[in-house]
């Protein structure tokens, strides 16, 4: 049996603030990441990796490939345990945490994968309502009117019976947002919510986040290499090169930061790199840095 308090279909149980920390000035923290360090066997990924998400902020993660990005959101996600340093998620350090324990804290969150995620043998609805399936003690009844209600916000109401084949690629994308908050999450994390759409329906997806933010209060990490989508939905910006962080700013901030890697990668120029004779020779032969 599920441990977990469950709502009744004619409540919405309150969410008291969680003992969260605090940022300098005042405003809740629900994401803490002091010093995260990853390998992957003998190679670094993430390399002293520091930042903080606030309460009702959008934070943009953006690098290009290879820099950790998705490395970061599967540590936020409490999917990937460090090598070292410390990830606090409302208010949890989830790398001390227990199984049981993380299943508590990702009950307060929700996750629209990159490809969406769908079960194809699960049609719209269902889909949608499989959270509460796997979460709540909801009879069916009160699960197809939460996730009907859902699929109002992101315009899919009517499809309940499509199929997964069935659906465009924007419809998938608002599918994964809509299962991803079917439960009224703290903290929504999106990996590359606009990948892949044309330039009308990511624009669609993107002033979704943006209303979705800003109706309920959520804090949303947003994994892209969409420059356009970064600029328009952000708050911040974080910028990774090589797993290390850049910078951690506004979005005119980040524009106007002289790093001439920050540059390239706003730019689209490709970083010449200089040649050392010895470093190429070893990975012509297999041998390990010295």
């Amino acid at each position: 049996m599920d441990p977990m308090p469950h709502a009744s279909p004619e409540e919405t149980p309150p969410r008291p603030p969680d003992p969260a920390a605090r940022d300098a000035h005042g405003g809740e923290v629900v994401i803490r990441v002091r010093d995260l360090v990853t390998h992957y066997g003998d190679r670094q990924i993430l390399k002293n990796v520091s930042l903080d998400v606030h309460a009702g902020e959008i934070l943009v993660i953006m690098g290009g490939s290879g820099s950790g990005k998705s490395t970061l959101l599967n540590h936020l996600l409490g999917l990937l345990r460090p090598t070292s340093g410390v990830i606090e998620v409302l208010g949890k350090d989830i790398n001390t945490s227990k199984e049981s324990e993380l299943t508590e804290i990702r009950r307060k969150f929700g996750v629209a994968f990159q490809g969406g995620a769908l079960f194809s043998s699960m049609n719209l609805l269902e889909n949608i309502m499989l959270p509460l399936y796997e979460h709540t003690d909801l009879d069916r009844r009160t699960m197809e009117i939460m996730a009907r209600m859902k699929m109002e916000v992101v315009s899919l109401s009517g499809f309940d019976d499509l199929m997964p084949a069935e659906l465009s690629g924007g419809m998938i994308k608002r599918a994964a947002l809509a299962r991803a908050i079917v439960m009224d999450p703290r903290i929504l994390f999106c990996d590359e919510p606009s990948a892949g759409l044309d330039p009308v329906v990511a624009a669609n997806i993107d002033d979704l986040i943006l209303d979705l933010r800003d109706a309920t209060g959520m804090s949303v990490v947003v994994v892209t290499h969409e420059l356009e989508s970064a600029f328009k939905i952000a708050d911040r910006i974080c910028v990774l090169d090589k797993g290390k962080v850049l910078t951690i700013a506004p979005v005119d901030e980040v524009r106007a930061n002289p790093d001439q890697r920050i540059q390239n990668l706003l730019n689209r120029r490709t970083e010449e790199e200089e040649l050392d004779p010895e470093a190429y020779l070893r990975r012509l032969t297999g041998e390990k840095e010295p």
